[in-house]
This record gives C-alpha cells, sequence and structure tokens, in this order.
C-alpha cells in the first residue's frame, strides 16, 4: 500500500479530531484480533500496515489465504492503547471485506471442483479493487481484468454499433500483439463468428449451461475449440456454478464474488488490564 493511499484511508476514518481518544489511558495494551466464524482469511498485511502507521507491533497468527476456524485469534495488536483504538476499525475493515471476498472465492473453487478456473470481474468498488481483486486471488480466485488496458474485450455494445467482425478486425489492427482479444457473444451464430475470426476468449454471456454445452459441441464439431478459451459469465451463482463448470468452459467469472460477498465477523478485543483505572488520563 502507498503511504499516500494509506494516509487516505486514515484520515477519512480519523476525521480532523477523534474525541474518543481523550477517553483513552496513555497507556501500553495489547490486543487480540479474533475471528468470530469460519473464514479464509485475508487483508492480514494491509492491517498490519494499518497498525505499523499508528506505532504498534502486529504479529499474524495465521496466513493470508488461509482456513481459520471460528473463536481464533489472527493477529496480535501491542502499543499505546489509543493508538489501538484509533487504528482499530480501519483494521477491521480492510480484514472483514477481504476475508467475505475470500471466503465465497474459497467455497465457488470447491463447488467447481477444478474443472474451470474461477475468476473475478471488473464489478469492484472504485478505489478499492485492488484489494478485492488480491483477496479473490487468496481466495483461490484468477483476478481477471484489473482494467481496461489488460486485454481487449469486445462487448454488446461494440458489437451493436460496428458489427462483431468489424469489430474483430479492428482490434487485431490497432491492439497489441501482447494483448489478448475477447468476445463477449449472445448467441451460438456470433460465437461461431468469433472463433473463425481469431477470437483469442470467447465469452458466454448469460446463456443457460446447457446452451453453453451446446455451443462447446459446435466449436468441438468444426475444429474449432482447440483454438480458444472459453468463458462462461452472467447469471452464475455460487448456487448454480457446479453446474455451469461441468458445461465445457475453461473459465467462469462472477461478479457475485465481489459483489455478494458477506463481510466476515471479526473483532479486536483489549486484553485486561488490572490497574488501568488508576492511570492518569
Amino acid at each position: 500500500m502507498l503511504p499516500s493511499e494509506l494516509e487516505r484511508f486514515v484520515v477519512e476514518d480519523l476525521g480532523e479530531w477523534d474525541d474518543s481518544s481523550t477517553l483513552v489511558p496513555e497507556a501500553e495494551a495489547g490486543a487480540n484480533i479474533i475471528a468470530k466464524e469460519d473464514c479464509i482469511i485475508s487483508g492480514l498485511a494491509e492491517a498490519i500496515e494499518i497498525f505499523k502507521y499508528f506505532g504498534l507491533t502486529a504479529d499474524h497468527l495465521f496466513d493470508d489465504g488461509e482456513f481459520v476456524p471460528a473463536g481464533c485469534a489472527v493477529l496480535i495488536v501491542r502499543g499505546p492503547a489509543r493508538s489501538i483504538l484509533q487504528s482499530e476499525r480501519l483494521a477491521l475493515n480492510f480484514m472483514a471485506r477481504m476475508s467475505g471476498i475470500s471466503t465465497i472465492t474459497r467455497e465457488c473453487v470447491l463447488s467447481a471442483g477444478g474443472r474451470v478456473r474461477i475468476a473475478a470481474t471488473r464489478k469492484t468498488t472504485p478505489g478499492f479493487r485492488i484489494y478485492e481483486k488480491k483477496a479473490v486471488f487468496l481466495g483461490g480466485g484468477d483476478t481477471h481484468r484489473f482494467n481496461l488496458s489488460d486485454a481487449v474485450l469486445i462487448k454488446d455494445n461494440h458489437i451493436q454499433l460496428l458489427g462483431l467482425e468489424e469489430c474483430l478486425r479492428l482490434a487485431r489492427s490497432r491492439a497489441s500483439f501482447t494483448k489478448k482479444i475477447e468476445v463477449e457473444v449472445e448467441s451460438l451464430a456470433d460465437m461461431l463468428v468469433a472463433a473463425k475470426n481469431s477470437a483469442d476468449i470467447i465469452m458466454f454471456d448469460n446463456m443457460s449451461a446447457s446452451m453453453i454445452k451446446e455451443g462447446v459441441r459446435q466449436l468441438q464439431e468444426n475444429d474449432l475449440r482447440d483454438r480458444v478459451l472459453l468463458e462462461a459469465s452472467g447469471g452464475i451463482t455460487p448456487e448454480n456454478i457446479e453446474e455451469y463448470s461441468r458445461c465445457g468452459v475453461d473459465v467462469i467469472s462472477l461478479g457475485a464474488l465481489t459483489r455478494n460477498a458477506r463481510w466476515i465477523d471479526l473483532s479486536l478485543e483489549i486484553e485486561k488490564a488490572p490497574a488501568m483505572s488508576k492511570i492518569k488520563i
């Protein structure tokens, strides 16, 4: 995390003046961050950076991307009590959000049974994409494109404006040779056009698993299957991902990995200090 980025998060959370800090004694303290539920933990690296910014020491008891049973401590924090409480919410927000994404990603990876690669989309929180994509990776998923510069993706609106063949012609002539060209198709007719015109990746968009299976069959029948990478996207959820994983594609991408991820319940608990009430505030 860049120092300027970290400071932006800190300023957003602290504001101009934290009146509650005057209630906390200037004393050394310790705290544990506890996972209240089973999860794939992530955001530990970011939380440690936040605590260090506040002059605290933080030691992780698990690694990012590791399974954590409910009730386990994942991070130990030591230092000034005021600093612990000032940094608490920012650190927990990172960990809760990222762990939620990693956890749902791991669930989808396991449901797919290793048959396909599970990928994220660009449906991410503005300003927080890098952390959400990292959480997908830590959960065992693929980050897909980080931004529009990573690949050429020909979507329905491009096709509506120019036609598929013209889009592919322009993409091949103008894009760098290092970039893959992907086409989002909504019909099997467009799928065949894309495959015959040298698309690198074909994305089946909002199609049923049975329709995608038929598309894969047609590609095989036309000796085109081995030329392209196949991706399924749109309408796919953790509940139906197993069905889609069996339809013959190579990749399944889900906006649900970031859009539907539930925050993991984590808490920071200060260790009891017997003489705390006598400490001068």
